[in-house]
């Protein structure tokens, strides 16, 4: 196995950055994902740790060795792509024994592979089907298999699941996790999937725009976000954002316009790291009540735009001051576009963004 370290890596395309200098520590046998929406330079990431790409400067590191001049056969890496790309002429077992034929293996040699690859994929029963009479996720399997069965120090995977449907997906999510702690490889895993990323990562690294926001395990990415872009990446529905002005009345408020919240136990935090008075308030929709009536002095009015059921759980869409916000409620709380409601943050839970530098302060 192997323990991955990238040093201020970049890559310039003319005047694009694709990556901007980014440092990144992947532990031996860890899966991490790098996430964020199109063009922000993940998959850049994943061609130059695999060699198919070369950075403009900066360092790659297999354990101790700096790999920036080995060629990507010299690397020991997996990959497989978004197109599993088999060969539509060969049946599972040849498509999966095609490496190892090619590295002069015996053929019991390749047989014995093969099989163990197989069977701990799932997939003995279709090793003579060919990729025609395949289903997606056997196509998956086979191609993952096909890298799996040459041993590679480090598995890189670019998007393998977006091909597949829901149900698919959420079937070979759990497969990948259950695989590779089973065989405690290091596995990267590319994907613009934000609830992909939190469900089978040890550590998620988010990426916008070529800049590296956080790297962090799953839960601190969701419960204590860096950035504005983390906080409302991460999330579905995502946080809500309203700008306010902090004040320092009666201990400490935030001024939405059309009301006031009290972070009197936030003063000191708000003061010490903030640019200025200008700041986000940021609040997850499952940290929102609403009700029907005003509950108490930390009630705000609003009025809902929009009632979306959702099986177990609502999504109410409402308007304060001018802002969406929206909430996530039990399926028993009804309301109707138009209404009056009274919604509660719960405080504990908020979010304070310096408006001007986007870092998340509390």
């Amino acid at each position: 196995m192997t323990e991955i370290k990238l040093i201020k890596l970049r890559k310039e395309f003319n005047s694009l950055v694709a990556v901007n200098d980014l440092t990144l520590t992947i532990d031996d046998g860890a899966l991490i994902s790098l996430l964020g929406p199109s063009g922000c330079g993940k998959t850049t990431t994943l061609r130059m740790i695999a060699g198919l790409t070369s950075p403009t400067s900066g360092e790659i590191y297999f354990d101790d060795k700096l790999v920036n001049d080995l060629r990507p056969q010299e690397r020991n890496v997996g990959l497989v792509f978004q197109d599993y790309a088999i060969f539509p002429n060969m049946n599972a077992f040849d498509n999966i024994a095609f490496g190892l034929k090619i590295r002069g293996l015996s053929k019991e040699e390749v047989k014995k592979k093969v099989l163990e690859v197989a069977e701990l994929l799932n997939i003995k029963a279709i090793l003579n089907v060919m990729p025609r009479k395949m289903s997606l996720s056997e196509m998956q399997s086979v191609a993952l298999a096909r890298t799996l069965v040459t041993n590679p120090s480090v598995l890189l995977l670019d998007e393998p699941l977006s091909n597949l449907d829901a149900a698919l997906r959420a079937r070979m999510r759990a497969e990948l996790k259950r695989l590779q702690r089973e065989i405690g490889q290091t596995v990267i895993y590319v994907t613009h999937d934000q609830l992909e990323a939190i469900a089978i990562s040890d550590k998620i690294a988010v990426m916008n725009l070529g800049i590296l926001h956080q790297y962090d395990t799953p839960e601190a990415i969701y419960n204590k976000p860096k950035t504005k872009f983390v906080a409302g990446f991460i999330g579905s529905p995502p946080m809500n954002f309203i700008e306010c002005t902090f004040i320092e009345e009666d201990g400490g408020l935030l001024d939405l316009g059309v009301a006031r919240i009290n972070v009197s136990e936030y003063k000191d935090v708000i003061k010490r790291e903030c640019s200025s008075a200008e700041v986000t308030l940021g609040v997850r929709p499952e940290d929102i009540r609403i009700n029907h009536r005003r509950m108490s002095e930390n009630s705000v009015e609003v009025r809902v735009e929009a009632y979306e059921p959702l099986g177990s759980e609502a999504v109410i869409d409402t308007e304060l001051g001018g802002v969406l916000v929206r909430i996530t409620a039990p399926i028993t709380f009804t309301v109707k576009a138009g209404d009056k409601a009274y919604i509660e943050f719960d405080r504990r839970k908020i979010h304070i963004i310096d408006r001007k530098t986007e870092r998340v302060v509390i």
